[in-house]
């Protein structure tokens, strides 16, 4: 089994009286993490899978006395998928405020449903944190580093799900089922979306310019849906954990592009299947790309489990002047070029560097990026 980083995190947090919430996308592993968790746990435990109806119907409609009666002598309880809870958040809120020696571990798929219903009645009263699909320290850690340097061409093209790291050679069935019955089937179905063939033309047209400046007007053009609904599935995809995205970094500049994004994945295996594009590495002329989104999604778990606030940003000037990821956070500037080649050409652009004098400047490749995670 992969041991995940996020594990430690809960169980240092287990007794706090809060409730601990963890995100993220299906086949993370959420729900693999969360029954180990419960079986070393020394006191008693109920495990409840809100996908299944009696749970649905008695934890929606429960007073605290029937909470009681139904947690028993269990101190720490498990809710999979609690989206599925009608006023999950009032619930959740009633059993940490009248119960407070038991402590609530829950998880969902979809940021767009179960935070939305959460996030006013927990306030004050929650840990939230995501699961991504496993990251570099973690494979590390499950196969030791020198195997895991002689997979990274193969984890950039096949991705980092759990069940595609262990089954190899059958890495393309996985995705291709990932991406076709769970990537984003709670989206369709929590949205009540009409058309969900626009969803899925979407992310192949995303996928086609991983690493590029999007445009919402273009995408609007080149699918034949107005602006205002791509925008809103963007919003969605990106809630949904399936893809990120950048804005432009601008502090000081009229030069500086300000209203531009860029889209990645969080995922480069999901990427790929999406546009059915499984070719090695060394035969790709879309590395660059793949190599630079493989990166800013790991950097984005390795922050994330470390604790680390960050804000993330590309930077560019309407000269074309660029730096790939930029992150901000307590007024220091971190900028990141990512090249997979240390013989790469790179020249650290010399407006950027007089306008943030004080900013550190990093340049990535293949060979030295696993000491940035």
């Amino acid at each position: 089994m992969i041991k995940r980083l996020l594990e430690k995190i809960i169980v240092d947090k287990i007794g706090s009286k809060k409730a601990i919430i963890i995100l993220g996308a299906r086949q993370t592993g959420k729900t693999t993490l969360i029954k180990k968790v419960l079986s070393e746990y020394s006191g008693e435990t109920i495990f409840l899978n809100a996908d299944k109806p009696i749970v649905q119907e008695q934890l929606g409609s429960a007073s605290i006395n029937e909470f009681k009666q139904l947690f028993g002598s269990a101190k720490l309880i498990f809710i999979d998928e609690a989206q599925r809870i009608k006023n999950i958040g009032i619930v959740l809120k009633l059993i940490v405020d009248e119960l407070p020696k038991i402590q609530l571990v829950v998880t969902g798929s979809s940021a767009f449903e179960l935070s939305n219903s959460i996030n006013e009645p927990l306030t004050g009263r929650k840990y939230e944190y995501r699961l991504f699909p496993v990251s570099w320290r973690e494979m590390v850690k499950y196969i030791n580093h020198f195997e895991a340097l002689s997979q990274l061409q193969q984890r950039i093209i096949y991705g980092m799900y759990p069940d595609v790291i262990t089954n190899s050679g059958n890495e393309k069935e996985i995705l291709l089922n990932l991406t076709e019955s769970y990537l984003y089937k709670d989206i369709i179905a929590f949205q009540q979306i009409r058309k969900p063939e626009f969803v899925q033309k979407l992310l192949q047209a995303l996928a086609f310019q991983t690493g590029n400046e999007v445009s919402y007007n273009e995408l609007s053009n080149m699918l034949q849906i107005d602006r205002k609904t791509i925008i809103h599935y963007i919003d969605l995809l990106e809630k949904a954990f399936v893809i990120l995205r950048l804005p432009s970094f601008s502090r000081n500049l009229r030069k500086e592009l300000v209203s531009k994004i860029k889209i990645y994945f969080y995922d480069t295996g999901v990427r790929n299947a999406l546009i059915g594009d499984f070719r090695p590495f060394n035969m790709r002329t879309d590395k660059g790309a793949l190599w630079e989104n493989f990166f800013i999604s790991e950097r984005k778990k390795a922050n994330h489990y470390n604790l680390k606030y960050v804000n993330s940003y590309f930077w560019r000037t309407h000269q074309k002047q660029e730096i790939d990821y930029i992150e901000e956070a307590d007024g220091f500037i971190n900028a990141y070029e990512i090249k997979w080649s240390d013989s790469a050409k790179y020249k650290i652009p010399k407006i950027f560097v007089d306008t943030y004098p004080n900013s550190n400047i990093e340049l990535i490749t293949s060979n030295n990026f696993y000491q940035y995670l």
